[in-house]
């Protein structure tokens, strides 16, 4: 492992590490299960949006719907998935398959993907509105219990996001298939010249990236117990913060999925950090930006150091 890649996997962790002093120096009630819990209550969903948002980047791409589509997740599962279970579940494998759908479509017609899923996101947000015009639903008793589970040494949302880094690691680092899915970020030609359809593959990434965004709507709907066409939004810009600053790259296929699951917590803690200092919610975007300008800082300057030794 070379310098470059031991400072991409150590800055994630160093950022949220020093955070999470930072808290608990401001705020030493939060070193227990309840005020961890509290600190990381929405890490779950950020955390599956930020893995399907690693999904299209890692395929030399880029998701600015992933928040519309993550809401239009949550009223189709605070209404459908509640009353009738059986529509509400077809509806979410349609979005699945619709997912992999366009992918396949922005491939085959060479298309610019932020630009499609620009006008996706228009498509997601007036179907959720279609389907929840005003804030309102219920989530699913199962699905409530199972974000609610209380297990014995952590709490959920931080078991819950180990849990998903390790398995989405063996998926995208170990598996074959993730090893190729990676190298159509990193060289689509020679993916090509291997044998491999290009267009499958993108298929498949994007579908990918659709089921992690359905994951993260019924997460979500588990914890806020209802839903409403707007409740995402900010995913689109916390999933491909989350990435960069877990060490992903915009091109090249190089993803951390472990690390795009630490800039997830990282995101959702700036968030519960910034509310001990008691800025107001509108200052609170702009300062969560600032902290991932600062590590992003960081991160080039290790990277140059790193690339001269």
């Amino acid at each position: 492992m070379n310098a470059l890649s031991r400072y991409r996997i150590l800055l994630p962790v160093v950022s949220l590490a020093v955070l999470l002093a930072a808290t608990f120096w401001m705020q030493p009630r939060a070193m227990s299960y309840f005020g961890l819990n509290l600190l990381f209550n929405l890490a779950v969903p950020i955390a599956l949006a930020t893995i399907a948002q690693m999904m299209i980047i890692m395929v030399n791409d880029i998701d600015l719907s992933l928040g519309a589509f993550v809401s239009l997740v949550a009223c189709i599962t605070a209404t459908y998935l509640l009353d009738t279970p059986a529509l509400g579940l077809a509806m979410l494998v349609a979005l699945i398959l619709g997912y992999a759908a366009l992918g396949a479509m922005i491939h085959a017609l060479e298309l610019p993907a932020i630009v499609v899923t620009l006008g996706m996101s228009f498509v997601w947000g007036g179907l959720a509105l279609f389907i929840l015009p005003s804030p309102g639903g219920a989530s699913p008793d199962w699905l409530r219990a199972l974000m609610t589970v209380k297990p014995p040494f952590a709490p959920m949302a931080v078991v819950a996001s180990i849990l998903i880094a390790i398995l989405t690691h063996f998926l995208i680092i170990r598996s074959g298939i993730g090893t190729v899915l990676r190298g159509v970020g990193g060289n689509t030609r020679s993916v090509a010249r291997a044998g491999w359809s290009v267009l499958k593959l993108k298929a498949c990434a994007y579908g990918m990236a659709g089921f992690f965004g359905v994951l993260a709507g019924m997460a979500l709907v588990g914890l806020t117990t209802s839903a409403d066409a707007n409740i995402a939004l900010r995913y689109t810009l916390l999933s491909i913060a989350g990435v960069i600053l877990g060490g992903g790259e915009f091109v090249g296929g190089k993803v951390s999925p472990v690390g795009a699951v630490i800039g997830a917590l990282t995101l959702t803690l700036a968030a519960s950090f910034l509310s001990f200092l008691r800025l107001s919610p509108d200052w609170q975007i702009g300062a969560q930006g600032a902290i991932l300008i600062l590590v992003l800082t960081a991160r080039l300057i290790f990277s140059r150091k790193g690339g001269e030794t």
